[in-house]
């Protein structure tokens, strides 16, 4: 099966990426004998829409499921209409997340992840958002709790995209520290976000007032 997972580097043992549309690279795994192809992300510099247009281009390279950290609804919206599942990956490597989705240890998502912690605080994986208003037609929201602790922290290696062989790795490990440019990809992709929610919730209070 073939799987993509986010990544912050071009390998099965760089740190999977705890946000979609603004990660790195995308690592697509064949989940039967651990192949993988490292394509970069070509959405990460857009100034907006990363989450389609990052979604969009996942499915037209046959990704079978998505495992990452955070989806937005943009992104989640494109991926439901293609039929492509997400698998929530709390932290670790690449490989990590392929072997935690081939032993079937994740668990997919029914909605978008948005309303999720992307706090940059200590920690890892994501916990429920606050909500943005019960009423007023918005669900759950956004939180801006504990998020983003392990994962984060290989410089991105120049020059992605040769097939490789994966391997076993033997010893314990110590999770990276998240990098600057990835705190700032994800405190981008939680405030457009935000802003997205704060958009919907002022035009039901205008409506409201209206009525």
């Amino acid at each position: 099966m073939r799987i993509v997972v986010t990544s912050s580097g071009a390998d099965l043992d760089a740190p999977a990426s705890p946000v979609f549309g603004r990660c790195q690279a995308y690592v697509f795994v064949d989940t039967d004998g651990m192949t993988f192809e490292a394509v970069e992300n070509p959405a990460i510099g857009a100034p907006s829409g990363a989450g389609i247009q990052a979604a969009q281009f996942v499915v037209e390279q046959g990704a079978q499921a998505v495992v990452t950290g955070n989806v937005g609804p943009n992104a989640f919206n494109v991926f439901e209409s293609a039929g492509v599942p997400i698998y929530l990956f709390g932290g670790g490597t690449v490989r990590e997340a392929a072997e935690a989705f081939k032993a079937g240890q994740l668990q997919s998502i029914a909605g978008a992840s948005a309303q999720a912690g992307m706090g940059m605080g200590p920690g890892a994986g994501v916990q429920p958002g606050t909500g943005m208003g019960s009423g007023m037609g918005m669900g759950r929201g956004m939180g801006m709790g504990r998020g983003m602790g392990r994962g984060m922290g290989r410089r991105r290696q120049p020059g992605v995209g040769s097939a490789g062989q994966g391997y076993s790795r033997t010893g314990p490990t110590t999770p990276p520290r998240a990098s600057q440019a990835d705190e700032m990809a994800a405190l981008k992709e939680t405030a457009a976000e935000l802003q997205s929610q704060l958009a919907q919730v002022m035009e039901r209070l205008e409506r409201l007032q209206g009525e």
